[in-house]
């Protein structure tokens, strides 16, 4: 396996899921209660036993370095690494990644010291788990110089998304990118013979951002100026060469806004959640804290998870995440809640400063109610707080010490909420 080199692109700006991007980069935002995005496709690569793995980052990137070095380790055996590419200037340019196709180009000197014969591109912040050792064979069975993994998706859905025109062979013809809700894109329905039990409703082939391409043939496809592989390179690639499509049936989201963050995180709470985080056979990693169980303290848990060094006493939590060292004191009740719990805990000292200062501590206070709401790290709630219990429509925007985004309320990292403030 030492063949391929997994390059996982580190997101740009993060626009959409501000405020959660405000401090650090989409693929390192906290996920279900333990994970950051980012776990998901270096897990995918470590799973497939393809250990030659770059992370290619550009903004608000010190959170996400942070993690892949306390986490990420190999022995000396394994020839295996995750190693961070952050933007920078050299003799032949001095500017910042303009695209995703700009990003790989000007790390091509970092990437041929490995001498690879393939390259797999991977997003960052999407949720899926794929057999990459799967798609790499049957890229090589194909004899393609391209391979993209699609997934089949609603006209509804095929709006915001590149979409494939592909033949009977799973070689893709045509590529158009975003084609909008009014476009007639009715020529570009898959084959019905290509697609699975799972996709016959979905007619239209997306693409995933995922891509397997022959080490020659990136060289070549990336000798030029062009800056984004799904707008450029891959459009201007179909018309000379083989590009095939290779059709995903399994779960897969992009974690693009925060209305579809909010989703994603309390699906994981039902019942039988789509994507699985218990798969023991195919983990997802992260970083081991080492943090002692969960304590529940007379408290009431309905479909909710509670992360590692938990202490919830006397509270009510339902459809809820509660993320890493998150205190719930006596008579709070978290309903629909996003809680990413805390980077520390207080110790009896800092108490007694907030004390005398007036500052609740960090975590959830005595008898605070909140619902629909997305906590980030380190945000101290006072006591008696009301978030999110009205029930009203909301107006999008900036509220200093919260944000209305998507319908959603989310309270940014750090951010203190006095005692009695109500939202």
């Amino acid at each position: 396996m030492t063949e391929v080199l997994s390059v996982i692109l580190g997101g740009g700006k993060g626009t959409r899921l501000f405020p959660l991007t405000q401090f650090r980069s989409k693929p390192a935002v906290p996920f279900g209660g333990k994970y950051r995005l980012v776990d998901i496709p270096i897990s995918n690569c470590i799973n497939a036993n393809f250990r030659q793995i770059y992370v290619i980052t550009q903004f608000n990137s010190a959170s996400l370095h942070l993690h892949i070095n306390q986490t990420y380790f190999f022995d000396s055996f394994t020839h295996g690494f995750v190693e961070i590419l952050a933007a920078e200037q050299t003799l032949e340019h001095s500017g910042w990644y303009e695209g995703t196709a700009d990003a790989v180009r000007k790390n091509l000197p970092h990437f041929r010291t490995q001498n690879p014969s393939y390259y797999i591109i991977l997003s960052g912040d999407q949720l899926y788990r794929m057999d990459l050792q799967e798609l790499l064979k049957k890229h090589i069975d194909s004899q393609a110089a391209i391979t993209i993994a699609c997934t089949g998706v609603s006209r509804e859905n095929a709006s915001d998304l590149g979409i494939l025109r592909v033949d009977k062979s799973n070689q893709v013809t045509e590529f158009l990118e975003k084609p909008g809700p009014n476009k007639d894109i009715s020529d570009f329905k898959a084959p019905q013979e290509l697609l699975t039990e799972k996709n016959k409703d979905d007619c239209y082939l997306a693409s995933m951002g995922i891509y397997v391409f022959n080490a020659k043939t990136m060289e070549e496809s990336l000798a030029n100026e062009l800056t984004d592989f799904g707008k450029e390179i891959i459009p201007s690639a179909i018309s000379k060469l083989k590009v095939n499509a290779y059709l995903f049936d399994g779960y897969w989201e992009d974690i693009g806004t925060i209305k579809n963050f909010y989703d994603t995180n309390l699906e994981l709470t039902t019942l039988k959640p789509t994507f699985d985080f218990y798969d023991e056979h195919k983990p997802i990693y992260t970083h081991m804290r080492n943090l002692p169980p969960s304590k529940m303290n007379f408290a009431n848990m309905n479909q909710s998870i509670a992360a590692e060094g938990c202490i919830v006493t006397n509270a009510n939590i339902t459809n809820s995440i509660v993320g890493v060292r998150t205190i719930v004191e006596p008579g709070s009740s978290l309903n629909g809640v996003i809680c990413m719990g805390a980077d520390y805990y207080e110790t009896e000292i800092q108490k007694l400063q907030n004390a005398e200062a007036r500052v609740p501590n960090v975590g959830i206070g005595r008898g605070a109610i909140i619902k629909g709401a997305i906590i980030d790290k380190n945000v101290c709630v006072g006591e008696g707080c009301r978030i999110g219990v009205d029930d009203i429509k909301r107006t999008e925007g900036n509220y200093g010490h919260y944000y209305i985004v998507d319908g959603i309320i989310v309270i940014p990292k750090n951010t203190i909420l006095y005692p009695g403030t109500v939202i």
